[in-house]
């Protein structure tokens, strides 16, 4: 039995019951037309309302911030609707939940695209990588990402617009907060990331500015709906889509420096040993030292995520690394998480074939402990 794990704890103005978050996991299975949450989508959160805090898949700002198939959005009426629903579930439940913000920047295809143009960056660079679209037929297929185009300095301050408008459409969707996320490669982590952002203006160059859109957009966020509604994601030496940083530990030093000061409800890292999805054995002693530091420099609640189980995390709450633990995979299989975990049940196993795209198979059928 975990003991650490079910010690009560507080974010912001929120009493949790225990440290057993659940990660924001992208199952692209939001309604057409319109990436609108549908009752399917409903009970899939229902189901997982004995997190305490509970993540939602990554949700775009805008109509130009989608850049995979079928993920649901915050800048329509029928969203917001939509996700009112999955609010008043998880409330119903007595769960508390917050909307991951996203953008994702350069990971996008024109199909997604207003008007089929192409995705935008800070810089026009190739993306090493993939994303998820429709193909003639219908199907969900992974294809390839062309070069983006660099943004404008006045599409910048558009860009900053949606996110505050996005927060306020999450909090009258009935939203307790918003996470800000700004990791995985997306469009804050491509402007934080030297690999990424090759600007000569003040959004690129220095450390500072670098991470100026990501604290314009948390400063903008927060003076919307009130800081301690806000969280905020990073993924410190993240590799994900091409990310990568001549100086880590100094970029990101800065950034939770700048974050801490703001009064948000938490802050949320993924361990540098997760590219993706995906679990890198390589190890790096550098990766446990950003951990370590940023975890110094922070002083409010830190969720932490990457690859944990059960064991792996009541050891970090006991160590004191973490105040809270995000699961991924062991939710998406396991509605009833925290109660297996607590007492020692045994843990279904997640199909990835059923991880993106589909029906209620993989998604709402994973059974509770009886």
């Amino acid at each position: 039995m975990s003991k650490n794990l079910f010690q009560p704890i507080s974010l912001g103005s929120h009493s949790l019951r225990h440290r057993v978050a659940m990660a924001p996991l992208t199952r692209s299975r939001a309604g057409q037309p319109g990436d609108v949450p549908t009752a399917m989508n409903v009970e899939y959160y229902r189901q997982r309302a004995s997190a305490a805090l509970l993540i939602t898949e990554a949700t775009q700002v805008s109509r130009q911030g989608q850049g995979y198939a079928w993920t649901p959005g915050i800048y329509s009426d029928e969203q917001i609707q939509g996700w009112r629903a999955v609010a008043d579930a998880v409330h119903a439940e007595r769960g508390l939940i917050f909307m991951q913000l996203w953008h994702v920047g350069r990971v996008s295809h024109p199909v997604f695209q207003p008007d089929g143009g192409l995705p935008v960056a800070p810089s026009a660079l190739p993306v090493p990588g993939k994303t998820f679209i429709i193909d003639e037929n219908g199907a969900g297929v992974w294809g390839d990402i062309p070069v983006p185009r660099a943004l404008s300095i006045d599409e910048i301050g558009a860009i900053v617009a949606d996110y505050r408008q996005a927060a306020r459409n999450a909090i009258e969707a009935g939203m307790d907060g918003v996470e800000i996320h700004a990791g995985n490669g997306y469009l804050l982590d491509q402007f934080i990331n030297s690999n990424s952002n090759q600007r000569a203006d003040v959004y690129g160059g220095s450390i500072e500015n670098r991470a100026r859109i990501l604290l314009e957009v948390t400063s903008a966020v927060a003076d919307e709906i009130g800081p301690q509604r806000v969280g905020v994601r990073l993924t410190p030496m993240g590799r994900f889509m091409g990310m990568g940083d001549e100086s880590p530990n100094e970029t990101f030093g800065y950034i939770v420096k700048n974050l801490n000061s703001l009064g948000l409800a938490y802050l949320h890292l993924v361990e540098p040993a997760v590219v993706g999805t995906v679990k890198d054995e390589n190890y790096n002693p550098q990766w446990d030292e950003i951990i370590r530091q940023l975890r110094s420099q922070w002083g409010g609640v830190l969720i932490l995520a990457g690859g944990y189980d059960p064991r792996t995390a009541e050891e970090a709450i006991e160590a004191g690394r973490s105040d809270l633990i995000a699961f991924g995979r062991p939710f998406l299989a396991n509605p009833d998480l925290p109660r297996r975990i607590e007492q020692g049940l045994p843990l279904n196993e997640p199909d990835a074939a059923t991880f993106f795209g589909g029906d209620e198979r993989g998604y709402i059928d994973y059974p509770a402990h009886r």
